[in-house]
């Protein structure tokens, strides 16, 4: 072979060596890249959770009071739609607190009497002790219960006849479980207000985004027990 064929056949080869290394080295980069994700896995920064630890903990201290409020409503709503019914139940007589002279706290009306049904339409309440009916009498007075007048029958027992309701009665019921409803709105929005005054958060960021969904769905649900009382009460 001449030298110039020798010189273009050397320059082919080096050539062909050179764009196999390229090659080479272009696969192996792109090997240690892996397939781009799809862009329905990744989760946009607004749906990610609460990730700082003192926003953590505030979030939880405030779902904590909301459930606590809304629980307290839906019990009360729970006696409202018993009233409004017409059964009668010992637990109409729940909220009652009696305070007696040489107690540090008001007692539960349980822990001083014993609450009884007779005739399916009259309350019974039996006391412990006779010294103590006097109050008990006065509790279930100054629980302002609608329908709830009692009349005393001997030294340790308080009658109380409940009517049926009428449909004025029912509206009256729901009425004031519509006005409770808002307290308790304006409890669950104070809370909210107050986490995200303590948080300092930005006013685009995470964690004031996951406040107010908290907020709204504590809110929902007050409204969801309300629209049901009204339905049970047949109220307008």
């Amino acid at each position: 072979m001449s030298l110039p064929l020798l010189r273009l056949a050397l320059r082919r080869g080096t050539s062909s060596l050179r764009t196999a290394s390229c090659k080479s080295i272009g696969a192996s980069k792109d090997k240690g890249k892996g397939k781009p994700k799809p862009t329905a896995t990744l989760v946009p920064g607004s749906k990610q959770p609460i990730t700082d630890e003192a926003a953590q903990q505030e979030y939880a201290k405030a779902e904590t009071s909301m459930q606590g409020s809304v629980e307290w409503y839906r019990k009360e709503c729970a006696m409202v739609e018993t009233r409004a019914s017409g059964r009668i139940t010992p637990a109409l007589l729940s909220p009652v607190r009696v305070k007696l002279p040489n107690s540090t706290s008001d007692c539960k009306l349980e822990e001083v009497a014993t609450v009884g049904v007779r005739d399916g339409s009259t309350l019974l309440i039996t006391v412990f002790e006779e010294h103590t009916i006097k109050f008990v009498e006065q509790a279930l007075y100054d629980s302002k219960i609608p329908n709830i007048v009692p009349q005393r029958q001997d030294s340790r027992t308080i009658k109380i006849p409940i009517p049926k309701p009428t449909v004025e009665a029912r509206s009256a019921l729901y009425t004031a479980a519509h006005r409770k409803a808002e307290d308790i709105r304006v409890q669950i929005r104070k809370q909210y207000q107050t986490s995200v005054k303590r948080g300092k958060y930005a006013k685009h960021s995470i964690e004031l985004e996951e406040f107010q969904k908290l907020n709204d769905r504590y809110v929902a649900e007050v409204d969801k027990i309300l629209a049901s009382l009204k339905k049970a009460t047949g109220a307008k």
